[in-house]
């Protein structure tokens, strides 16, 4: 598979940013649209985002 391209500090503002867009979508405070969050949270669970890929970005340490 891919190996990880996403660091520490974006892993954690991708969770945090993804887990409070999910939870104002599902009180009703924001539109249905809220629940993108669901794509910074699962790129910060997994640590691969496809988006970084095309560019060559990479926010993790080299092993």
């Amino acid at each position: 598979m891919f190996s990880q391209n996403v660091g520490g500090i974006d892993r954690i503002l991708r969770i945090v940013v993804g887990l409070a867009l999910v939870a104002l979508a599902a009180t009703g405070t924001v539109g249905l649209w809220g629940y993108i969050g669901v794509v910074p949270l699962v790129t910060g669970l997994v640590g691969w985002c496809p988006v970084y890929l095309p560019f060559g970005l990479k926010t993790c340490r080299a092993k």
